[in-house]
């Protein structure tokens, strides 16, 4: 009996032990954060013309008249462009909630699209983070892809040196992956860069990363390309133009040649199935309104005014 009560004893002492070194390491490479570096890229120099109009408050909703390309058809939808400021949490990269020095103001934006392949509805949406207060690359782009067969997600999160992609797909071949690329410049930031001053968008040879919506949609490999950009200037509208060298695809974004800068139109061409397909969105409305604060069945006619 006294032996099994020592044996008892014994077991307990090990059990409350303190962990060894090794395993305080263990714990703490768990837990602990990514290390929060500020950027030391150039400042951006925003007009006055941007703050007024885009830290009113509200948010910018634009909705288009979508001809999205899927399975060797084309496909009637809507796309909407959201586009709204709001404070970011640089360290764990998401909305902040509360005031904080290190927090970086961002121009948000969220890209839907709706259409239907066949019997069965397609929904994609992106988020882009782009900060306003230094000139560095999109901090965050988060992307999923919804359809009856199953869903995708996407995420890019901006550490300086390079991009931390996740990837979650219902794809064997895609399955579960982690990795990294290089920090260059994001297409899904177009959008967002060409509201700042299209003007001094990228011209020449760049480096770019295609878009999410792209890169999911024909299962490609995630990496900067070459590419050739432009800016075409015409009295109305300005044509920022990305073709990537290896002829694989190219897409223009038609925005307004004053300020605001609204993104008019775009087109996307690129090989599928052995065919040239081609994308396009239209504008069709635009509403500056809190659309967070309008969730009530009583605002469900500002659909009608977005013609959704």
């Amino acid at each position: 009996m006294k032996n099994l009560l020592l044996l008892l004893l014994l077991a307990a002492c090990i059990g409350c032990e303190t962990p060894s070194e090794n395993e305080k390491n263990e714990v703490d490479s768990t837990t602990n954060e990514v290390a929060y570096e500020p950027s030391t890229a150039p400042a951006r120099n925003l007009s006055q013309d941007f703050k007024d109009y885009w830290y009113a408050g509200v948010a910018e909703i634009c909705s288009y008249e979508l001809n999205q390309s899927r399975y060797g058809q084309n496909r009637p939808g809507d796309a909407v462009l959201i586009f709204v400021t709001e404070p970011f949490n640089p360290v764990d990269q998401v909305k902040a909630d509360a005031q904080n020095d290190t927090n970086r103001s961002v121009l948000k934006l969220n890209a839907t699209r709706n259409f239907n392949t066949g019997i069965y509805p397609y929904t994609i949406m992106s988020s882009t983070f782009l900060p306003l207060d230094k000139q560095d690359n999109a901090i965050k782009v988060a992307t999923s892809i919804q359809e009856w067969c199953g869903h995708t997600y996407m995420q890019l999160n901006n550490r300086q040196d390079q991009y931390d992609v996740m990837l979650h797909s219902y794809f064997q071949s895609e399955g579960n992956k982690e990795f990294a690329v290089d920090n260059v410049m994001l297409e899904n930031q177009v959008p967002s860069q060409l509201r700042l001053d299209p003007r001094s968008m990228p011209i020449g040879q760049i480096k770019m990363i295609p878009s999410t919506e792209y890169l999911r949609l024909v299962h490609k490999e995630t990496k900067a390309m070459d590419a050739t950009a432009s800016l075409i200037e015409n009295q109305d509208n300005l044509i920022y133009n990305i073709k990537y060298n290896d002829d694989s695809r190219s897409i223009a974004y038609t925005v307004e040649s004053a300020f605001p800068y609204k993104v008019m139109s775009w087109e996307e061409t690129y090989q599928e199935r052995g065919r040239t397909a081609t994308t396009t969105a239209q504008l069709k409305e635009t509403l500056r309104t809190a659309y967070w604060s309008q969730n009530s069945n009583e605002y469900n006619y500002l659909r009608d005014s977005l013609a959704l």
